[in-house]
C-alpha cells in the first residue's frame, strides 16, 4: 500500500483514458502527457496504459508500506527517497516504510508516478482514470488528499526488482518553456478570413492563468472570423482548437467537454499535445502547418520509442 503524506497541488490516478463514451457526454479523462505516463509505466515494468499518478506544478509525499518498484518521468519536481535525491526519467526499488516525496516543477507542469503492479482502483466504465469535474473514477472522482491509501496491483511479472535504470537520453523529452504544436487544418477552416489563418500560424500566443485539464486558454494576435465564431454544436476531442468570438484559441485536452459550439481553426496532433500538457501561464506556444503524411509520421516515432524502451528493458510492458 501507499499512504499519502502530503498530496501536492492536485495529484490523481489516471490511465490511458475512458474511451467509448463520448457520445453519452462522458470526456475521456487519462493522462495529459502521454508519452510521460506510457514511459513511466514501461519503466516500472508494467503495460503501458496501467493506472499511475499524475502531479500538477508541485508533487506530493508518499510513504511506501511494502518494498515496491517505481517509476518517475515528465516534469522536473526534485523528487527525493528518504531525502536523497531520486532523479528523473528513472526507475528504481523502494524499501518498505520509505517515503518519496516532491517539491515544486522547475520547469514543466507534469510529472507520473508509475508503481510496478500499477495503482489499483476500481474500474469505472472500462478505466480507472479520474474524472474530477463529475467525480468518476480514481479515488472517489477526486484528487488525493492527505490521508489516502492506495493499493496496487498485482506484478505482472514474477522475479526480483531490475536494478535502477533509466530512459535512454535521446528519448527523453523537453518539458515546459516554448510549446511548437504541429495542427491538422479543419474541420471550421473555411470560416476564418485568410489574414485570420495566417495570423494562427505565424504568431506566438501565451498560456493564460485560464488553463487545467479540460483546455488551455491563450492570448496573444487575435484570428480574425470572416463572418462570427458560432457553429452548430458539434463533436469535440482533445486537440481540437477552438476559437471564439474574441479570436483568442482555446486549445481541449484530456477532460474536455465532448461537444462545443465554436468554430475550429484545426486539431493539434496526438504525438505534440504532451507540449502543451507540460506549459503552464505564461509559456509561449507557436502553432505549426502539418500535412496528414507528417502527423502519421510523428504518432509512428512515439510508437517506436515505445518499442525501444522495450527492447533496452526486457520484459517489460
Amino acid at each position: 500500500m501507499i499512504v499519502v503524506l502530503a498530496p501536492g497541488f492536485l495529484t490523481t490516478v489516471q490511465d490511458e483514458g475512458r474511451r467509448g463514451y463520448r457520445a453519452f457526454g462522458m470526456p475521456w479523462a487519462g493522462a495529459m502527457d502521454r508519452f510521460a505516463f506510457a514511459s513511466a509505466n514501461l519503466l516500472a515494468g508494467n503495460p503501458p496504459g496501467a493506472a499511475a499518478l499524475e502531479m500538477t506544478l508541485s508533487g506530493g509525499s508518499f510513504r511506501f508500506e511494502e518494498a515496491v518498484y517505481v517509476a518517475l518521468c515528465g516534469a522536473e519536481m526534485g523528487a527525493a527517497l528518504e531525502g536523497a535525491p531520486a532523479g528523473n526519467w528513472v526507475a528504481f526499488p523502494v524499501a518498505s516504510g520509505a517515503t518519496l516525496s516532491f517539491g515544486p516543477a522547475a520547469l514543466g507542469c507534469r510529472t507520473y508516478l508509475a508503481v510496478h503492479g500499477g495503482i489499483d482502483v476500481p474500474v469505472v466504465l472500462g478505466s480507472r482514470s479520474t474524472y474530477v469535474r463529475a467525480g468518476v473514477g480514481g479515488v472517489g472522482g477526486r484528487a488525493l488528499v492527505v490521508g489516502d491509501i492506495l493499493r496496487i496491483g498485482p506484478a505482472p511479472a514474477a522475479g526480483r526488482l531490475p536494478p535502477r535504470r533509466s530512459l535512454p537520453g535521446p528519448l527523453v523529452p523537453s518539458c515546459g518553456g516554448e510549446a511548437r504544436l504541429r495542427v491538422l487544418a479543419g474541420p471550421q477552416e473555411e470560416m476564418f478570413a485568410p489574414d485570420g489563418i495566417d495570423t494562427f500560424f505565424s504568431s506566438a500566443y501565451t498560456v493564460t492563468g485560464r488553463n487545467d485539464r479540460m483546455g488551455y486558454r491563450l492570448e496573444g494576435p487575435a484570428v480574425r472570423h470572416k463572418a462570427g465564431a458560432d457553429i452548430l454544436t458539434d463533436a469535440l476531442a482533445p486537440g481540437a482548437v477552438q476559437v471564439p468570438g474574441d479570436g483568442m484559441p482555446i486549445v481541449m485536452m484530456a477532460d474536455c467537454q465532448t461537444s462545443g459550439g465554436y468554430a475550429k481553426i484545426g486539431t493539434v496532433i496526438g504525438p505534440d499535445l504532451r507540449l502543451l500538457a507540460q506549459s503552464r501561464s505564461g509559456d509561449t506556444v507557436h502553432f505549426l502547418r502539418c500535412p496528414e503524411e507528417e502527423a502519421v509520421t510523428a504518432l509512428r516515432g512515439e510508437r517506436a520509442a515505445y518499442a525501444v524502451i522495450k527492447e533496452r528493458f526486457p520484459g517489460v510492458g
